[in-house]
């Protein structure tokens, strides 16, 4: 695709996340990047536009909705915790090319960095149920991927919507990476365990129910749009 074929995929993706992020979402903490609706096409980012370029529009996305948006009482903290959306996007595009080890690596250093850390010892640990599932899924997917190659899964109409789901979830694992190994629950919030076993139980069970609308979403807007990909080796449906 022409260089500025791209540019302008990325401007529009941009501005697609951008109102999302300015749009109040589901009830739950006044705070987050999730608190508005870019969770709604994030993976979708990445997908279309690939990796990098996913990465970009999301970003882009983010920061200007939560600049028109501001939320919490601390929005300026809010900024570092916009990059697990970007993040979260990149990651749906190397699923999308078949990328499985960088996805990997990246979900196994986050996760021992979490449980590492002493105070996740004292939280619930199905309150990340959806994490560890979508850290399952994915090595599932890599040891069929190897054995069988790629093509076993990208006939299949499921994929789209769990390489969504992954990554959604390397968002929320990247705020949790924010959140307890660099411990800004503390530096920035000051919170109490209390305080954080409460939020792990709201986010076990508000989480997912995002994550299922985005899946939805992929699943019907995905294959329709995926003609304007820049990698034309990826078409949808397989030729």
């Amino acid at each position: 695709m022409r260089r500025n074929q791209t540019i302008a995929l990325i401007a529009i993706f941009a501005a697609l996340n951008a109102v999302c992020d300015s749009i109040a979402g589901l009830p739950q903490l006044s705070s987050g990047v999730w608190y508005g609706w870019i969770f709604l096409i994030e993976p979708l980012n990445g997908i279309v536009l690939g990796p990098l370029a996913g990465f970009l529009s999301t970003l882009l996305g983010a920061m200007i909705g939560h600049s028109v948006y501001l939320r919490g009482e601390a929005p300026l903290y809010e900024y570092l915790f916009t990059l697990g959306a970007p993040i979260g996007a990149m990651i749906s595009g190397l699923l999308y090319q078949r990328r499985w080890k960088l996805t990997f690596i990246y979900f196994t250093v986050l996760l021992v960095a979490y449980f590492v850390t002493p105070i996740a010892q004292a939280l619930p640990i199905w309150g990340i149920w959806n994490t560890l599932l979508a850290f399952a899924v994915l090595c599932f997917l890599g040891i069929f991927s190897i054995r069988l190659g790629d093509k076993w899964l990208s006939e299949k109409i499921y994929a789209l919507p769990i390489f969504a789901f992954i990554g959604l979830e390397a968002d929320i694992l990247f705020r949790i990476f924010l959140f307890i190994p660099c411990q800004t629950y503390q530096l920035f919030y000051g919170f109490t365990v209390e305080t954080i076993s409460a939020i792990w139980i709201a986010a076990a069970f508000i989480t997912p129910i995002q994550v299922a609308i985005s899946m939805a979403m992929t699943t019907v807007v995905g294959p329709r749009i995926l003609r304007l990909s820049p990698w034309k080796q990826r078409v949808w449906p397989p030729e």
